[in-house]
């Protein structure tokens, strides 16, 4: 699972070494025979592998998430939990970390469940799109498909919400599209 607030879920008295050793093996956690495994870990999500030894508090916001990422990548996993994992990072660093994403997935053969309240991401990053309300799954379809034609008023009403779509309206009339 990668979290959506990755400073806190990493320990700050622990380096990122030794939150990855954990990862890797939660019940030893040693860092000194996983190093390797660590430094291409690192590597995978595009951080230098000499920063094994700082701790999370020394790493920006996108760099943190890089490394949840990695922590998630630690176990090899075929399917991957993203919650809301750009919501707190400006528009650059949530491309570079959505582009990160794709490149992982197509390399790693990874399944990724991606769950977020943005539909400009969740267009550019899922083949697939669920919709919930109350807990009820109301629509499930191809991206495409689903934003251009929503089956169910709610996935309408969420499409028109967003600026730029055409049922888009600020104000009480009805949209057009």
């Amino acid at each position: 699972m990668i979290p959506q607030d990755p400073y806190s879920s990493f320990d700050p008295r622990r380096t990122v070494a030794q939150s990855l050793a954990e990862a890797l093996d939660p019940i030893r956690a040693r860092v000194k025979p996983v190093r390797a495994r660590i430094a291409e870990l690192l590597s995978q999500v595009s951080l230098d592998p000499d920063t094994m030894d700082r701790y999370p508090h020394e790493f920006s916001g996108g760099q943190r998430q890089r490394l949840a990422i990695a922590r998630a990548l630690a176990p090899r996993p075929r399917f991957v939990v993203a919650d809301e994992i750009t919501s707190a990072l400006d528009l650059t660093t949530q491309a570079e970390i959505l582009n990160l994403l794709a490149d992982l997935r197509r390399r790693l053969s990874l399944t990724m469940l991606f769950i977020s309240h943005d539909l400009a991401v969740v267009r550019h990053v899922s083949d697939t799109v669920a919709v919930l309300l109350h807990g009820d799954l109301v629509e499930l379809g191809p991206t495409g498909a689903t934003f251009a034609e929503p089956n169910h008023p709610y996935t309408a009403q969420l499409l028109g919400s967003v600026p730029g779509d055409p049922r888009f309206r600020l104000d009480d009339e009805p949209a057009t599209a």
